[in-house]
């Protein structure tokens, strides 16, 4: 068991073709899937089989969407509820979320 202070590395897989992210373990698939606009990306589905739950393989995978958009200067939208939690909680991502921009929500908690 991790102590929570060690991140886990995951190797992800970015299959263009299909517009997606994933990381394959175990025979079985996380993925975050987009599609992308002018000047960004929309992502619009997390998926963690329940095989693969509990491990943070979910927060893992959205981590690495963001900092892939943040490296490619696109702007994100979160359509994905998932996603959008985790920029609620990561506000170094704010800068770059169409949904938390506008309003600049930003939340003392």
């Amino acid at each position: 068991h991790s102590t929570g202070g060690e991140l886990v590395e995951y190797p992800v897989v970015h299959d263009e073709k299909n517009r997606r992210f994933e990381i394959h373990l175990n025979g079985a698939t996380a993925y975050v899937s987009y599609t992308p606009f002018d000047g960004g990306v929309d992502y619009d589905h997390t998926i963690v089989p329940p095989s693969l739950g509990g491990r943070g393989i979910g927060s893992f995978l959205v981590k690495y969407v963001l900092d892939y958009a943040k490296q490619h200067d696109w702007k994100v939208r979160p359509s994905c509820s998932f996603v959008a939690v985790y920029i609620d909680r990561h506000p170094e991502y704010q800068d770059i979320s169409l949904a938390h921009r506008a309003g600049g929500v930003a939340s003392a908690s």
